[in-house]
């Protein structure tokens, strides 16, 4: 089969997890998006491609895993697509450990040239492999949740998870 420029490639289905439903979307065999319902930055429907629910099972088996407390990583073929630095900041948080956080401002001072906390901030809430690439471990200076594209009750169930919400939030 042949594609053309525009031709859309990707397929999606919904997934429910005890964090509400996911929309996962992959092109070929890699996953390209993990979605909360009103996530930031979400594409329109279209972008998505048709909706295929087989082939999204070593996802599934893996989310539920993780919700479950007994996967720390995930092994899935990923791409997360943005521009370089946006790649540059996710891998970053990529290297954040399980039950490990960072804030902003660390991932700022390890991308050096003069990013702002602000700049990497940009970048996570562009994140579009939630859970994935763990933006959830990002967060403020002073040790407080801030924003995350699923919303900050589900950001702090996932800190909760990991043993990594941080003291005083409460």
């Amino acid at each position: 089969m042949t594609t053309g420029p525009g031709t859309i490639t990707a397929e999606h289905t919904v997934l429910p997890t005890r964090l509400g439903d996911l929309t996962a979307v992959r092109d070929g065999e890699r996953l390209i998006g993990l979605y909360y319902p009103h996530h930031w930055h979400r594409p329109g429907a279209a972008a998505f491609g048709r909706r295929n629910d087989s082939g999204f099972g070593d996802l599934a088996r893996q989310l539920e895993e993780y919700l479950a407390g007994t996967r720390i990583q995930f092994a899935l073929p990923m791409e997360a697509r943005g521009d370089d630095f946006q790649r540059r900041v996710w891998h970053l948080i990529g290297l954040i450990a399980y039950g490990k956080t960072a804030s902003y401002g660390d991932l700022a001072r390890r991308m050096g040239d003069d990013v702002t906390a602000r700049d990497v901030g940009a970048a996570v809430g562009s994140n579009p492999l939630s859970i994935l690439v763990p933006c959830h471990r990002v967060i403020g200076g002073d040790g407080k949740l801030t924003g995350y594209a699923g919303g900050l009750r589900r950001k702090r169930a996932l800190l909760e998870l990991e043993g990594a919400l941080p003291s005083g939030l409460w």
